[in-house]
């Protein structure tokens, strides 16, 4: 494995002792770009001169013995936060001129902790598609089979990673934007706990927007090994402050499988799975039976499937609608009243989201508050659930008009609808909870697939560190092979 695609973790290493300079390493990695990026379209936007006069100011702190925990690796930001100087589309084409003159709040810690940001990487329209294309920058393809996408919304994130062009990316997620790519494309992905990183200066919602935390939203970091996302999330987690203080993580519940309570929710009727997805989730917790751990295929909250997922639907829906003009907003909400009070379709529920008014939307926040006391008490008797990332590995290119329309391949002939891609990212986002995805090994020629590790609220440690167990007893990240 070439330095690029080695963790970011090992990077660090190779610039402490010496056998590179950070200089060097972003020159490889522009290189990479230079190579790989006219097939994948994932760096969409790149200051170049920008960044070469940060690796040379990196090399100048690690010569004087002032090296900073990031210092010197080059990196891509999701297109949806705000990098300071650079474009900031989300993708939209009323954003496409766009550049603000600040970081976001994140993105301002990992450039203060020596990161070398060089680019941005591509995501759907106003981040709302499990996709990475819109009309600014066109169509982001997957590195492990360019017919098909990397996922969204943090599609050109994992693509770039995978790939080596950027030694670690920061995403965001409310339904599973790194997750999905992570999972899609066979990296380390963390949906941190919500209000435990700073979102102020992401799209959505629009630029001068004063509320820089909506409900379910999240930043986290996408990698190439767990270490990598526990370095990463220790140095942006913390309020938005003005002192900026960093939050104290709790430590991991347990350093090593023997002993570690685990639970696995795999076989649900409301959300199937492909055999390759319950084949990743079923490997992962054999792994860590055989090693010690306690696994429970049984175990469940107090609370339905469907209860969970009803919750999140409404919600996230009604967040997503917010920005859209009221009108519109209004036109859905009166074709409510077509569908059937049993019919839990995805546009049924979405319709229902846009009439919500403030007593309905409270209405939804204290079912949330059950299913968070619900997790609770679960967490008192398991230390994390083993779930699927995501109902399918990664499909083929879709850009089909009617959302509602896209249908997904199961296998053997089965076809779900499109929104069924929310169905995992639910349970850990309407609860505010961690969620780890870590890659699974699959065979020569087949698709990646991972698998999705939730904690309790405020236990991201925990998840990251099963991550490494997993990362540990059954190797972790592997390039693809046009990354070789």
């Amino acid at each position: 494995m070439d330095l690029l695609t080695q963790s970011a973790s090992d990077q660090l290493a190779a610039l402490a002792r010496g056998e590179i300079t950070a200089v060097d390493l972003l020159e490889q990695a522009l290189a990479r770009v230079t190579a790989l990026n006219p097939a994948l379209n994932a760096v969409v936007a790149m200051d170049v001169e920008g960044a070469r006069a940060a690796a040379r100011a990196s090399d100048a702190r690690r010569a004087a013995g002032k090296a900073l925990p990031l210092d010197g690796l080059p990196v891509t930001i999701k297109d949806s936060f705000a990098v300071k100087g650079m474009p900031a589309t989300a993708g939209a084409p009323p954003l496409k001129d766009y550049v603000p003159q600040e970081d976001a709040a994140a993105i301002a810690r990992l450039r203060n902790a020596g990161a070398v940001i060089f680019g941005k990487s591509n995501v759907p329209a106003f981040t709302s598609d499990w996709q990475a294309f819109n009309a600014v920058y066109g169509t982001t393809n997957n590195p492990w089979d360019v017919a098909r996408s990397p996922g969204g919304s943090s599609g050109g994130a994992a693509a770039a990673t995978a790939t080596g062009m950027s030694s670690f990316e920061w995403g965001s997620d409310i339904g599973g934007s790194i997750r999905w790519p992570a999972h899609c494309c066979g990296l380390f992905g963390h949906k941190s706990t919500w209000d435990l990183v700073p979102m102020r200066g992401h799209i959505p919602p629009a630029p001068g927007t004063t509320n820089h935390n909506p409900d379910l939203g999240v930043g986290g970091p996408i990698a190439r090994s767990a270490a990598d996302l526990d370095l990463i999330l220790s140095l942006t987690a913390g309020s938005d402050s003005p002192d900026g203080a960093l939050a104290r993580l709790e430590p991991p519940r347990r350093a090593t499988p023997e002993g570690l309570r685990v639970a696995v929710w795999l076989n649900e009727a409301e959300a199937p799975v492909s055999a390759a997805v319950a084949g990743a989730v079923a490997s992962a917790a054999r792994s860590l039976a055989d090693a010690g751990a306690i696994v429970d295929e049984n175990a469940r909250p107090d609370f339905s499937f469907f209860e969970a997922f009803e919750v999140y639907a409404l919600m996230n829906h009604a967040i997503a609608l917010s920005a859209v003009p009221e009108k519109a907003r209004q036109r859905l909400a009166d074709n409510a009243a077509a569908f059937a009070a049993d019919d839990h379709s995805h546009q049924a529920q979405q319709c229902r989201a846009a009439g919500l008014g403030a007593a309905e939307w409270q209405e939804l926040v204290a079912r949330r508050e059950k299913l968070k006391q619900a997790w609770s008490r679960f967490f008192e008797n398991y230390d994390v659930v083993l779930m699927p990332p995501a109902s399918v590995t990664a499909i083929a290119h879709d850009h089909g008009k009617d959302i509602h329309g896209r249908r997904i391949d199961m296998g053997d002939g089965v076809q779900a609808p499109y929104f069924n891609l929310l169905h995992w990212a639910a349970l850990a986002t309407v609860a505010h909870l961690p969620a780890t995805v870590a890659p699974i090994p699959q065979g020569d020629g087949a698709l990646p697939a991972g698998v999705q590790i939730v904690g309790a609220e405020g236990a991201d440690r925990t998840t990251i560190a099963v991550a490494g167990m997993l990362e540990q007893l059954n190797g972790g990240f592997r390039a693809p092979p046009m990354a070789w």
